[in-house]
């Protein structure tokens, strides 16, 4: 564990007692230094990691943003439990550098608040990957003391299941997930999780651009990305019909779409219906659609799900419930053929699941 005070000079911060506390102090030196670029690098959850040259105005105007949006003020304490080496957890040294945080910096972890006891750390702003969040209420629920202190929690690098959602609703602090990319410098919209005030849609944030490409996929322009449209493979829907606005909703990748005997079904979709029906009968593992080769449809659909048969009978016994709903509300064709069981996801370095390694142990086996 680590802890600084973004409103001091570097040199007035405590010496580092571990290599990533180490990374930290150099990425703050740079800054403070002035430097003009940094490189950081793409998750690699739709391919291989690559480099982005991001300035140092982008992450200062994406950091600005984010104090506007949630309140933030100098002297307010904020955790870093996510990876610095990613675009993520860089940019919350940089809100402590930017908006004068104290920040308290600890490795990554499955469960990040094991660390702290309740009723002596008050913490002003979070930002967790889901996972990270479903541990501490699963295993830590004393803990939910120390995240209603909070001025907001953002969840990020994932999307939340309804089973976790579900969850949420006894953190009386507004969590909110994110979206955004290392192109965007972070989030660019925002989803009210819990509360009264939850939502099925993103809200773009103060600034920031949307508009749709041939595909139905989304481009982004703000400040974060330098004024430069981005153009995401990300295929949406907005909230308010067709007419372009604020407010949408992310429906898959364009580039995750499966072509299965000239049909093409968007896997995300899939995926949430079945996850609605297990979350109903109170069932929450990882799971996610893919295609694999198929004599006859040339590719077929299959449901792949984190852990064993034998450990998870009441999958298979939900199937028609399940099987039925994709049907309706999708298609036929959209129907999972098979189950494929592995017992643990592959992941990528900011732990989201590597589905295409994941797909060819599956296969594997």
């Amino acid at each position: 564990m680590y802890s600084f005070d973004g409103r001091l000079p570097v040199d007035q911060w405590p010496l580092p007692t571990h290599t990533y506390a180490e990374q930290a102090v150099a990425f703050a030196r740079a800054w403070q230094s002035g430097q003009a670029t940094f490189v950081l690098h793409t998750s690699g959850s739709t391919g291989t990691p690559k480099p982005i040259t991001l300035t140092r105005t982008q992450m200062q105007a994406s950091a600005e943003l984010t104090g506007q949006t949630f309140g933030l003020q100098a002297g307010d304490r904020a955790l870093c439990c996510l990876n610095t080496a990613y675009v993520a957890g860089t940019m919350m040294l940089v809100r402590a550098l930017t908006l004068g945080l104290r920040l308290v910096l600890v490795e990554p972890s499955g469960n990040p608040l094991t660390l702290f006891k309740t009723g002596t750390n008050n913490f002003d702003f979070f930002a967790f990957v889901p996972l990270q969040v479903q541990a501490i209420l699963g295993q830590t629920p004393e803990k939910i003391e120390i995240l209603n202190q909070a001025k907001a929690i953002l969840l990020g690098g994932a999307a939340t299941s309804p089973v976790q959602e579900a969850q949420l609703q006894v953190i009386a602090a507004p969590v909110y997930a994110t979206y955004g990319m290392t192109e965007t410098v972070s989030h660019i919209a925002i989803r009210r999780l819990n509360g009264p005030n939850k939502s099925d849609f993103f809200t773009a944030l103060d600034g920031v651009e949307l508009r749709t490409d041939a595909r139905h996929c989304l481009a982004i322009r703000a400040a974060a990305s330098n004024f430069a449209w981005v153009q995401t493979n990300d295929v949406f829907e907005w909230a308010d019909g067709t007419e372009p606005g604020k407010r949408f909703r992310i429906l898959g990748r364009a580039d995750s779409i499966i072509n299965t005997g000239g049909v093409k079904v968007q896997p995300e979709r899939v995926e949430q219906i079945v996850q609605r029906v297990l979350a109903i009968n109170g069932l929450s593992p990882r799971l996610f659609v893919a295609g694999v080769p198929d004599e006859r449809l040339g590719v077929r659909i299959v449901l792949v799900v984190e852990g064993k048969a034998e450990a998870l009978p009441e999958l298979e016994a939900r199937r028609s419930e399940w099987t039925e709903q994709v049907r309706r509300e999708i298609g036929p064709y959209a129907v999972p053929k098979d189950i494929i069981f592995v017992a643990t996801f592959c992941e990528t370095p900011t732990g989201k699941i590597d589905r295409s390694k994941t797909l060819h142990l599956a296969i594997g086996q």
